[in-house]
């Protein structure tokens, strides 16, 4: 059981690891945790590392259980953080668990036996504890100088921080000791920012049950030009598809740059090591072909979302940036294809100016409101020239008033030239 380190190595998964984690790894099946903060309704890519610790833990043949923190997200964690953040009320926390479970069972397996995941929500065990239990049971156990020595308190206490905040790596500690006690968790596991939490957490062990506990963190992703991992234009890159659409979803992980293609690999597939030795060698052969980018992209959209939104996600980018045909365009659903033509120039037609147009000439300028051509002159130039089309169809006849099958009834998709693409809405 303990090729878990051996694999986490050569994935470049690991950061800090406590002296003796590997020995309790190799001596049995070793129950592990990992906090999961709950202040949105969906986790995001920057939550995958962590998920993918998990999953790396269960294959390994060892118990991993996601701790969602219904008590914690009440407090928030200062680590990483140059300001307190808002607290958030009982409802909202609660239907926040409620979507993060339904994505952490994608990853994890919950029926295999004896090392099955488990979720458990750390309010469940501290709603009914006092505040004086608290201090008198956990406070006395560890120093305010050793508190203060962490980085998550010395980074803020030149701007101030709350006792919430100052807590809080306390408050995380005690999840460790409740989760040891009950549930026989030997290890925490986390990002390398959390390393400070993690060991509090073990020494409260030690302190208060004399029991030993190991900790495990992963380095924290950077992408290679120095931009945070997890940010698109948008913001997160979100695993609930109605915050992000598999489309854009599968474009973040085919833009990666080489470098980081590399990195990614390792960390957020589950192929081998072979395999991905294999595809480097062929994308080094081929950067253009983008080889790793679309290994990346498949494995992942796929095992978050699913094979028919990858394939969706295909198409739809073929439409973009290949070749592609009427066919692909009508095969898409409206969600995708809103997600591919976000940012194009829109125009709103009603049915009645749509079909008053006398011809394609006056339908791309005046009847479009010159968005698409700002004169008629400048429509029939580039019309002649056999440049534009509807719906991925060439207009060869620009004369004559385009037959228009609209997309999802109530589009259609004016490209001109290569690279210029405007939707038009008829209600």
């Amino acid at each position: 059981m303990n090729q878990l380190v051996e694999e986490l190595k050569w994935r470049g998964m690991i950061h800090d690891i406590m002296p003796g984690t590997e020995e309790q790894l190799s001596k049995e099946m070793t129950t592990g945790y990992i906090g999961f903060d709950p202040t949105a309704d969906s986790l995001h890519i920057g939550n995958l590392v962590p998920v993918m610790l998990l999953v790396h833990l269960q294959k390994a043949g060892h118990k991993p259980i996601a701790l969602v923190g219904g008590a914690t997200g009440m407090v928030g964690d200062p680590s990483g953080k140059t300001a307190e953040r808002q607290l958030l009320s009982e409802d909202v926390l609660n239907h926040n668990l409620s979507c993060q479970r339904a994505q952490l069972e994608q990853f994890l397996d919950f029926d295999c036996g004896d090392n099955s995941a488990e979720i458990v929500n750390n309010y469940d065990w501290f709603k009914n504890l006092s505040f004086l239990d608290f201090i008198r049971d956990v406070g006395k156990h560890l120093t305010v100088n050793y508190m203060m020595a962490k980085d998550s308190v010395k980074n803020r206490l030149e701007g101030g921080m709350s006792f919430t905040e100052f807590s809080y790596q306390l408050v995380q500690g005690y999840d460790f000791l409740h989760l040891y006690e009950n549930h026989n968790c030997k290890i925490q596991m986390g990002g390398s920012d959390q390393w400070g939490n993690i060991v509090t957490g073990t020494e409260l062990i030690r302190r208060k049950v004399q029991g030993e506990a190991f900790a495990l963190t992963a380095p924290l992703i950077k992408k290679a030009d120095g931009t945070k991992f997890g940010k698109s234009e948008g913001g997160n890159v979100w695993l609930d598809k109605k915050k992000t659409s598999p489309y854009k979803f599968y474009q973040y992980w085919l833009n990666a740059s080489d470098e980081d293609a590399a990195n990614y690999i390792r960390v957020f597939t589950l192929l081998s090591q072979a395999e991905i030795e294999k595809l480097e060698k062929e994308h080094a052969e081929a950067p253009h072909l983008r080889v790793l980018q679309k290994a990346i992209a498949k494995d992942i959209t796929i095992r978050v979302h699913s094979e028919e939104d990858h394939q969706m996600a295909v198409k739809a980018s073929n439409i973009l940036f290949g070749k592609s045909t009427t066919e692909d365009l009508e095969s898409l659903d409206e969600g995708t294809l809103l997600s591919v033509f976000d940012g194009v120039p829109k125009v709103d037609l009603t049915t009645e100016e749509l079909q008053n147009a006398e011809g394609a000439i006056d339908l791309l300028s005046t009847v479009t409101k010159g968005v698409i051509f700002a004169s008629k002159g400048e429509a029939r130039r580039m019309l002649q020239g056999g440049g534009v089309s509807i719906n991925k169809a060439k207009i060869s006849d620009f004369n004559a008033k385009p037959e228009i099958n609209l997309l999802q009834d109530k589009y259609f998709l004016v490209q001109k030239g290569k690279k210029n693409y405007y939707l038009v809405t008829v209600d």
